[in-house]
């Protein structure tokens, strides 16, 4: 193995490259000439453990930072085509999973398909109505067979959309796990960052959902926008944590091509950088004063509270089930969706021709995994966290060691200080200041492959 401390110190890159919350990111995905059968894909995989995902592309308003998949509004009885799309599409993966089953090892014969967790993401899944949603839980139990009651359930909700009727149903069905996007309790800054909200509205959706007794409550906040200081971004810590919420995600603002606030003049990089990496130790240092555990760049959590949603970076793993349009399934050997967009226009059009999907037996775009990129995955999905990754993990699955296949890159990473050199020599650990540029050290593990495909990818 190469020693990681003979590395010189090397100039640091910007902090803020880009949040890698999927490896390869969708602009790397093009349509599979092969459009292989979803039965064939899932054949030799272990379904014994499986992530399920439905996707809601729907918001009221499109947040100013927003790049995600979804649309503003949904007029002519749309949410109700959707989720009659999702329900065919449910029911053709539910065939294709138990076309081929793998052999169990147990007397009981063929192993049957099993998901240890679920989530319900957008979007806005809350968007819908309570009515849609209890279809919505229909649909991932009776089509795919989901125990929502005895596995972990996230779902991602706003201040507007958490309303009682809504709750109830979620906490009915099973949820353990409400994530609210309220990104800044001060209202000027909401405004900033095209997300107008009252904070009075804010707080009274948080008082809804603790009345849910839904076991996590996840805040997310954003640092960056313009006009923060110190002091304003102090306050919606502060306002924050007297919610006691169980996890507090902090999120760096991007301002990404195609979106309202991408659109906008930006304060200089060297000067927001400055911003937002001050910001980040502020709150960083201030959760873990109130005692929460640093899971990763972005994630905290209170010490004791349960686990019930999956940790950041977590959604790369293998063995997930996307369902929706904006919505991955990940394979060993390949990760698959639908078309990708920013732009509304775009988005619209996607939406639409899903509605009127009649056969979803087939993968339509994605990207396939090689033994490389499954390494790289493997890195970045566990280095990112702050418990760091087991070397003897990584080498019994690959039959390397980690510094064997990224020499370069872990040398590079360790020459700017970014390795924890106080680690177990069995541990590959992030320093402090190595999480800090979680978002640069991300983006440096990609492959020479995946690059290319992101930057030859036409924006829409």
């Amino acid at each position: 193995m190469t020693d990681p401390t003979s590395t010189t110190t090397t100039t640091a890159p910007r902090p803020y490259e880009s949040y890698v919350y999927a490896y390869p990111h969708k602009t790397a995905y093009r349509p599979l000439a092969d459009r292989p059968a979803l039965s064939a894909l899932w054949a030799g995989e272990r379904k014994d453990a499986l992530s399920l995902y439905l996707h809601i592309p729907f918001c009221e308003v499109r947040c100013g930072f927003c790049n995600l998949f979804t649309r503003i509004g949904a007029p002519d009885e749309l949410t109700t085509r959707y989720l009659d799309a999702l329900d065919r599409q449910a029911t053709a993966v539910a065939d294709a999973l138990h076309a081929h089953p793998v052999p169990a090892t147990t007397e009981a014969g063929a192993a049957p398909v099993r998901f240890a967790a679920a989530a319900f993401g957008g979007g806005t899944p809350t968007f819908l109505t309570a009515g849609e949603l209890e279809r919505l839980c229909d649909i991932a139990e009776k089509r795919m067979g989901a125990d929502l009651r005895a596995v972990p359930l996230s779902v991602e909700t706003s201040p507007s959309t958490a309303t009682a009727d809504r709750l109830s149903v979620l906490a009915d069905r099973g949820a353990t796990r409400l994530s609210i996007g309220v990104q800044s309790f001060v209202e000027e800054e909401a405004k900033a960052a095209v997300r107008p909200q009252r904070r009075s509205d804010v707080e009274a959706a948080l008082g809804r959902i603790r009345d849910a007794r839904i076991p996590v409550l996840n805040i997310d906040l954003i640092y960056g926008i313009d006009g923060q200081t110190a002091r304003s971004w102090r306050l919606s810590l502060d306002a924050a944590l007297a919610w006691r919420p169980e996890e507090l995600y902090l999120y760096p603002l991007y301002a990404r091509p195609l979106t309202p606030l991408g659109r906008r003049a930006h304060p200089s990089e060297a000067g927001w950088d400055a911003q937002r990496l001050a910001l980040y130790r502020q709150g960083r240092d201030h959760l873990l004063a109130q005692g929460y555990e640093q899971v990763s760049m972005r994630m905290f959590r209170l010490p004791g509270a349960p686990r019930e949603g999956a940790d950041d970076y977590a959604c790369q793993t293998d063995g997930m089930i996307g369902l929706g349009c904006g919505a991955r399934s990940y394979t060993s050997d390949l990760h698959y969706s639908f078309d990708y967009a920013v732009g509304m226009r775009e988005i619209r059009t996607i939406i639409d021709a899903y509605t009127v999907t009649e056969d979803f037996s087939r993968a339509e775009v994605g990207r396939a995994v090689d033994t490389d990129e499954a390494r790289r995955r493997h890195l970045l999905q566990s280095l990112l966290q702050a418990e760091g990754m087991a070397v003897a993990d990584y080498q019994e699955r690959f039959g390397s060691g980690p510094f064997d296949d990224f020499p370069a890159e872990l040398n590079r990473f360790a020459g700017l200080g970014w390795l924890d050199t106080d680690a177990d020599p069995g541990l590959l650990r992030l320093s402090p200041e190595g999480l800090a540029h979680s978002d640069a050290l991300g983006p440096a593990l990609f492959s020479p492959a995946v690059r290319a495909a992101m930057a030859s990818y036409e924006l829409k």
